[in-house]
């Protein structure tokens, strides 16, 4: 159990102590996407769904998110988001909804939870804007892409990985 920093040495959750870090500018990116049915992508993109501008809301749900991720995370430190941006690109070839979310901060600990809270509550609210035309759309892939600032330097996943 070393390796988990949420985890004392008698087994314990527990928030890590981050004062004693630098404060550095620190940005994560992740991804996601929501696979339907074509019908449901043309309803989607041409916004004649029945609860409205289902991209514009799920933007706006993303970003609320990535602003609330200490409150639906037990052991995450609230964070002052200096950017939160979320991109959704209808795909045909999916078909579906790419989700691509990015989170800044200057702080002492990373947004990579901030990045992914986004994309997933993103893709949630498609799903629910949706759901009465096509139940059986999928959440797929969401995960980080990459990430900058800290300690650990800069990461990013690698092509097809």
């Amino acid at each position: 159990m070393s390796g988990l920093t949420h985890i004392s040495a008698s087994g314990e959750a527990s928030m890590v102590d981050v004062s004693s870090k630098d404060v550095t500018a620190r940005v994560a990116v992740a991804e996601g996407c929501v696979v339907m049915q074509p019908e449901t992508l043309d309803l989607i993109t041409s916004g004649n769904a029945k609860k409205g501008d289902v991209l514009g809301t799920a933007r706006i749900a993303g970003i609320m998110a990535a602003k609330r991720t200490h409150e639906l995370i037990p052991l995450c430190h609230p964070l002052l988001l200096s950017k939160v941006t979320v991109d959704l690109t209808p795909d045909a070839s999916l078909p579906g909804v790419r989700v691509c979310a990015t989170a800044k901060v200057a702080g002492q600990t990373g947004v990579e939870m901030e990045a992914l809270t986004a994309v997933t509550v993103a893709c949630l609210t498609i799903y629910d804007m949706a759901k009465a035309v096509d139940r059986f759309m999928r959440i797929e892939g969401v995960g980080m892409v990459e990430k900058s600032g800290g300690k650990s330097g800069d990461w990013k996943r690698p092509k097809g990985g």
